[in-house]
């Protein structure tokens, strides 16, 4: 969790970890994605690797969560600018290129199902056979506990 230092920028929402319960989202700290963990007053976050901002994406996209907050709630714009932030500093061409046909399929508009596939073909091997809902569950008890 970050207290000090630049400050959380543009908290975005992608559902309820349970229905009317703490949010989870993605923000940025020095122009650098963070998870973001949001209950009543209190908004909690820490740096987020790719792997883990994949799995937001695809939650996002699969509609795993109950509905976010309206007045945060990621928009199509929003994931679109996380993935090709993820796609500009992404060092295998393999992975951009599949970051990149994510991208595109998010500004054409195609179905959630169909995002969320794209996206978790660019998710690392070292994570891929892990859910991303569960990786997200479990890194936000995490952040929770840290506070």
């Amino acid at each position: 969790m970050h207290r000090a230092g630049a400050p959380l920028e543009g908290a975005r929402a992608i559902g309820r970890l349970t229905v009317d319960g703490p949010w989870i989202g993605f923000g940025y700290r020095a122009g650098l994605p963070h998870l973001v963990v949001g209950a009543a007053d209190r908004v909690q976050d820490a740096p987020a690797d790719r792997d883990l901002l994949l799995a937001l994406a695809i939650a996002h996209f699969a509609e795993a969560f109950a509905e976010a907050p309206p007045d945060i709630e990621a928009t199509q714009s929003d994931l679109s600018a996380l993935v090709r932030h993820l796609m500009a500093t992404e060092a295998d061409a393999g992975r951009r290129a599949l970051l990149g046909e994510a991208t595109d399929a998010i500004d054409d508009g195609l179905a959630g199902d169909a995002v969320a596939e794209k996206l978790a073909a660019a998710r690392s091997p070292a994570t891929a056979s892990v859910d991303p809902v569960e990786l997200l569950l479990v890194e936000a008890r995490q952040l929770s506990e840290r506070a």
